[in-house]
């Protein structure tokens, strides 16, 4: 799987709401109703993650949940973390 150009990352950021690129990642904090909410949130996120074989980098403080994404094992960004980044965006549609 080939990494990202430049262009072709914030092309696709543009897409989705809130996420930035930091660091050569892309990163999106959540802000739940409650802890037990932001726990739920994570436990369907590592489903996802688990489906995908794509595991983010998960940090919980309180209600507020950061996922960080990036291919390691290629270097930087990838297609990967785009769609799973897509399908954690689906989870918090009512």
């Amino acid at each position: 799987m080939a990494t990202l150009t430049e262009t072709e990352i914030v092309a696709r950021l543009v897409a989705l709401s809130g996420w930035t690129l930091v660091n050569g990642e892309i990163q999106k904090t959540f802000q739940l109703p409650s802890f037990a909410a932001a726990v739920l949130f994570v436990a369907a996120v590592g489903q996802l993650a688990e489906a995908a074989n794509h595991h983010p980098d998960i940090d919980v403080r309180y209600r507020k949940v950061t996922l960080t994404l990036a291919t390691h094992s290629e270097g930087g960004l990838t297609d990967k973390d785009f769609r799973l980044a897509e399908k954690v965006e689906k989870l918090l549609v009512a």
